[in-house]
């Protein structure tokens, strides 16, 4: 596969994705939003969906197919723009367009996406969060630490993956359990856009300094 191009020049502040438009004004800032808290209990606790999504935290997401943040509604557009209607991705919405991410993440052909729900940037001290939104360098790296290139089922996603950051990330699990780097859960995955599959997960993934 070819390495996505992500620039790290544009930096407004997944620290998962409130955008306006999300086709090109990357110029806006959005104070992060609050959503319900989405459960980190045990996968096991919600089986899968029809659809294929899976984990307790789909509970939180928006069954109106008329919703943008819907399942039904995400699956038709590129994955920015699906993440924007997401209320609980809303935090990483407001970081990606501050990284200037949006028009890459939404051209990008095949992805698989680990996106921090609100409640795990929730998890982070407020001064340990405000260093990495200030700094274009190092938000850029946290945000592409999320992506890997391919779209990965559920039966795939065990294992090593590369990132578009340049690190690896490790899943473990199976079935509708996995967690991520060994702390982070799964709690809502499967969940398709029109050029990703995204797996949305309780805490932030840190790549290695």
């Amino acid at each position: 596969m070819r390495p996505m191009k992500l620039t790290a020049v544009a930096l407004a502040a997944t620290l998962s994705l409130g955008l306006a438009a999300c086709g090109g004004d990357d110029t806006d800032t959005a104070a992060p939003a609050k959503s319900a808290p989405m459960s980190s209990a045990p996968a096991s606790s919600a089986p899968a969906m029809a659809d294929g999504q899976f984990g307790p935290g789909c509970a939180a997401v928006p069954t109106d197919a008329s919703n943008p943040g819907s399942f039904a509604a995400m699956a038709k557009v590129p994955v920015a723009t699906a993440a924007s209607g997401n209320p609980v991705l809303s935090t990483l919405v407001t970081a990606v367009k501050q990284a200037g991410l949006v028009d890459s993440l939404n051209s990008a052909q095949g992805l698989t996406v680990f996106a921090p729900s609100n409640d795990a940037f929730g998890k982070l001290p407020k001064a340990d969060l405000d260093k990495v939104l200030a700094d274009k360098k190092m938000l850029t790296d946290v945000l592409t630490y999320h992506v890997v290139e391919g779209r990965l089922g559920p039966d795939q996603l065990a294992g090593a993956h590369k990132t578009l950051q340049g690190g690896e990330v490790t899943v473990a699990g199976s079935g509708t359990e996995f967690t991520v780097n060994g702390n982070s859960m799964v709690i809502c995955g499967n969940v398709q856009t029109a050029n990703a599959t995204v797996y949305i997960v309780d805490s932030v993934l840190m790549p290695k300094s």
